[in-house]
């Protein structure tokens, strides 16, 4: 590499790599940030970027076959991505051959990295049959722009908990996220389009200058014509191949120059943009107050897509009498589940629409199950510590107890959730046993380039927080970050909900956790702080006189029989901390970690479970907090039961005639288990 500009695209890659080891949080993001604003401000790099990036790959195929680390391999994948659907100009077709056959070989990976892998493979092949396709299919998707040829629609929620949002927080945050909106122009869309995929296509052939001046010069109803015909002419090479694809982008590209009736001029080529960088996307930006929130907003998203198609009176007529049936049964607002016949009235169609996303998560399942019909998009992103996915646990389970009574959303939309995570104090300041970022510690140690990227952007939410800076060229590293992972985090990582159901004096109380749950005995907390002040002996003495046994406890053990049930009770225990503890950490299988705090600590226990059932005695009650939020604290708790929670879409062959071999068959691909699926960039395949 002798050359400048190949030792500066060396040495940006380079970094980036290193920066996912780097113990800095404040610079984490910042350079693939800059790299991508080198890319967006001179579009002719990208064919060097790639080159840089095949040989890393190439590099990285041989090492990671001895070193069994492939890491380093996400970043890289996803980077090549980027710069191809951002490359305002031709890429020669041996590179893409080239980057195509270091794909192929890099399928012999271990999921989830092969998994990365095809995904970026599907698209390389896709942009090499059909140049500047990726763009196009993006921005038509992201700015909803209406063609009868790509009928798909995406919106973007951001959904931030108020509990750490303060008032200038929010009001700076938002001035971010929505600043773009009030310079969204459809008719500059389309225009970049048009421009992106001729000169995507073309190459050297189409002059770029003449064509963004003839443009320019068209009225907008033209404008959109040509937007129509070019929308027409990559979708139909697509679906039927490449035939003739060429020949009618110059076709369009000879009308277009031909209809401008004005003189075109020579145009400075320093102001000459080849192919305009990704816009931004509509972001619709709000604190979440209710679980209901989510479902209303997406019931509305789902009308306003087939608001001119005749299934539009059907989701009125849905939404109305779901919501009608909710008020009278959701009186209690502490009952998440409460709907038993759910599938009752389900046809069996609907029912295998609604376990498709469990199908589909199964490495390995038919094409025909992936194939998704769904033509619309909805990207929920939360904002927030452990307690806003705590609520989004709630909303989840209600949306999937929804639609297993009746299809509403699953067929209409794709829905899929991100997490940024956000927290309203100093993280140095929290005691480990207090921290309410462990499902953010725990995203970013599955994937380390989830890490990198987004768990570093709190500490620049912060910063904006206190600076109450506005929106600026310069400081659109919050919007960027989340457009890239809006864009390239699109492998989930599933997380394992619980169900909990609490006897109470009240009555019985049904709910889910997805993190944590802390019961305490109120009455008894004192005698933990009084007895750490007094000398061992008399502390001993003292609290076996005072305490005595509180709880009982039975469990299933975990062991590879799973059946052996533990029966006792927990001495002096005056509280009771369960964590959940992924497969996606354990490399094996979901479960509860509980830990039984004494007042002596001799008698404190620790467990491992998938179930358990805790029972108080001699008429005392318990204090219980999911997920570390306050909002969510029952007291007067007599019992409480634990176990993985089902999905209430996973009822299949329960409800109707299903044979002993087709059962086998489906179990196979079916986690019956009700998990929540968080975008990162690797992803976990449990």
């Amino acid at each position: 590499m002798d050359d400048h500009p190949a030792l500066s695209a060396y040495n940006d890659v380079q970094a980036l790599l290193k920066e996912m080891n780097s113990q800095s949080a404040s610079q984490k993001g910042r350079l693939r940030w800059i790299l991508q604003k080198k890319l967006e401000s001179d579009p002719s790099c990208s064919i060097l970027l790639i080159q840089v990036l095949v040989k890393e790959l190439k590099k990285k195929l041989k090492t990671t076959c001895k070193t069994q680390s492939y890491v380093h391999v996400i970043p890289v994948l996803h980077t090549i991505y980027y710069v191809v659907i951002q490359s305002g100009g031709m890429i020669p077709a041996s590179l893409y051959q080239t980057v195509y056959e270091c794909l192929i070989k890099l399928l012999i990976l271990p999921t989830p990295y092969c998994t990365v892998v095809l995904s970026t493979l599907r698209s390389i092949k896709m942009e090499m049959i059909t140049p500047g396709s990726l763009y196009q299919r993006r921005v038509v998707a992201e700015q909803n722009l209406k063609s009868e040829h790509l009928t798909v629609q995406e919106k973007v929620f951001v959904l931030a908990d108020p509990a750490v949002f303060s008032a200038p927080l929010e009001a700076t945050v938002r001035a971010h996220f929505e600043a773009p909106s009030s310079f969204r122009n459809t008719t500059t869309m389309e225009k970049n389009v048009v421009l992106h995929v001729l000169h995507t296509g073309l190459g050297a052939t189409c002059q770029s200058s003449r064509l963004a001046q003839a443009l320019k010069a068209l009225e907008d109803h033209v404008v959109e014509k040509y937007f129509q015909e070019v929308v027409l002419t990559v979708e139909q090479s697509i679906k039927h191949g490449p035939g003739g694809y060429l020949n009618k982008l110059h076709d369009i590209y000879r009308n277009i120059l031909t209809d401008c009736r004005e003189e075109i001029t020579k145009v400075d080529h320093g102001s000459l943009v080849y192919g305009a960088a990704l816009p931004f996307p509509e972001i619709n930006f709000q604190l979440w107050r209710s679980e209901e929130d989510l479902w209303n907003l997406l019931v509305k998203f789902a009308l306003d897509c087939c608001r001119n198609s005749s299934t539009d009176e059907e989701v009125k007529d849905k939404k109305g009498s779901v919501q009608s049936e909710d008020d009278q049964k959701e009186r209690n607002p502490t009952s998440v589940f409460n709907r038993r016949k759910a599938f009752k009235n389900m046809k069996p169609a609907d029912k295998i629409t609604l376990m498709r996303e469990k199908i589909e998560a199964f490495p390995g399942s038919s094409p025909a199950f992936k194939e998704d019909r769904r033509r619309h998009t909805a990207r929920v992103v939360v904002m927030g510590d452990d307690r806003v996915l705590g609520t989004l646990t709630r909303a989840y389970c209600l949306i999937r107890e929804r639609e297993s009574k009746r299809l509403v959303l699953t067929k209409r939309l794709d829905i899929q959730f991100y997490y940024i995570p956000v927290t309203d104090v100093e993280p140095s300041s929290i005691p480990p046993d207090k921290d309410r970022l462990s499902l953010a510690s725990l995203l970013g140690r599955v994937d380390p380039w989830y890490n990198s990227n987004i768990n570093s952007l709190g500490a620049e939410l912060s910063k904006l927080g206190r600076t109450h800076s506005e929106p600026s060229e310069q400081n659109l590293f919050l919007l960027d970050s989340l457009c890239y992972y809006l864009r390239c985090g699109k492998q989930p990582v599933n997380i394992p909900l619980y169900s909990v159901k609490m006897t109470c004096s009240s009555g019985d109380v049904d709910e889910v956790f997805v993190s944590h749950l802390e019961a305490e005995i109120p009455e008894f907390k004192h005698l933990k702080e009084n007895s750490s002040k007094e000398p061992s002996a008399r502390r001993k003495k003292s609290t076996v006189a005072v305490f005595g046994t509180a709880i009982s406890v039975s469990y299933t053990k975990i062991s590879l029989s799973k059946r052996e049930v533990v029966k006792g009770e927990a001495p002096m225990t005056y509280g009771v901390v369960i964590t959940s503890e992924p497969a996606a950490l354990t490399s094996g299988q979901d479960y509860l970690s509980v830990r039984f705090d004494s007042v002596n600590p001799i008698y404190n226990t620790k467990i491992q479970t998938q179930n358990i059932s805790i029972r108080t005695m001699e008429h005392r009650t318990l204090s219980v907090c999911l997920d570390k939020d306050s909002r969510r604290r029952y007291t007067d708790v007599q019992r409480i039961e634990i176990s993985l929670c089902l999905d209430p879409g996973c009822s299949f062959w329960s409800r109707f005639s299903v044979s002993g071999e087709q059962e086998q068959s489906l179990s196979k691909f079916l986690n019956k288990v009700l998990s929540l699926p968080i975008n990162t960039f690797t992803g976990v395949t449990l």
